[in-house]
């Protein structure tokens, strides 16, 4: 029954070509560009952003906290925030939870 099947051949090799070896370290280089761009450096921005953002806040400035409290700072501590959130009702924060600033006015206008 050998006459039905046929004897394998192995393939010369090819001259030429890219190095397994080459084309591995580029692909873990070009993965970690991508990482480095779209995921490290925007976060980091955001970061240093937020840091400064903590670091500025002043008595008077309108904030939006993480949980949406909008309110006008009265007190500013190290750590802590406290937010007027009404007239005669104030909220005390972590300076961490401010999530942005508001233009001056924006409590009025709602």
């Amino acid at each position: 029954m050998s006459f039905l099947i046929s004897s394998a051949q192995a393939a010369e090799a090819g001259a030429g070509g890219m190095d397994p070896g080459i084309f591995n370290i580029l692909f873990l280089v070009g993965f970690g560009l991508i990482f480095y761009f779209f995921m490290w450096r925007p976060q980091a921005k955001r970061a240093k952003d937020h840091k400064n953002l903590i670091g500025n806040l002043a008595k008077g400035d309108e904030v939006l906290t993480a949980g949406g409290i909008i309110g006008k700072v009265t007190k500013v501590s190290d750590d802590y925030v406290v937010l007027e959130v009404c007239e005669g009702t104030q909220l005390s924060f972590q300076k961490a939870h401010v999530a942005a600033a508001l233009p001056k006015g924006t409590i009025k206008n709602i």
